[in-house]
């Protein structure tokens, strides 16, 4: 009984493979047919925010921007963990308590450390 169900899983991948491919083979295939490949000088240029780029195409932005939106994140998604905590707050107890405790003590943690490595300042 547990093979055939491994059956399943594996027809299963291989048919979501094959259309996948066969998706893939025939949206070339009619790009190649309908489509003229001749490409005008103005596609080949960097576009970005309705920008004319100026000097080299490749602008590489500081890491800091990412990382700091990355710590947004983080702990923008964190509060959705905390809210949910305090709705239900009453119920969970003394261990709620310890848990929400704990859980607030490693995101400070982690905010001293990144700012300890100078993630926060914004260049």
């Amino acid at each position: 009984m547990v093979a055939l169900n491994y059956l399943y899983v594996a027809l299963f991948f291989i048919v979501g493979a094959g259309f996948v491919l066969l998706a893939t083979g025939a949206a070339r295939i009619i790009a190649a047919l309908l489509l003229k490949k001749r490409k005008a000088p103005a596609k080949r240029q960097t576009y970005e925010s309705g920008e004319v780029t100026i000097g080299s195409a490749w602008v590489q932005y500081p890491l800091a921007f990412y990382i700091f939106a990355l710590l947004f994140v983080a702990f923008d998604v964190d509060i959705v963990f905390i809210i949910s905590w305090a709705v239900i707050f009453q119920n969970l107890g003394w261990f709620g308590f310890a848990e929400i405790t704990f859980f607030i003590v490693v995101l400070a943690l982690g905010l001293i450390y990144a700012w300890r490595k100078g993630v926060t300042k914004w260049i």
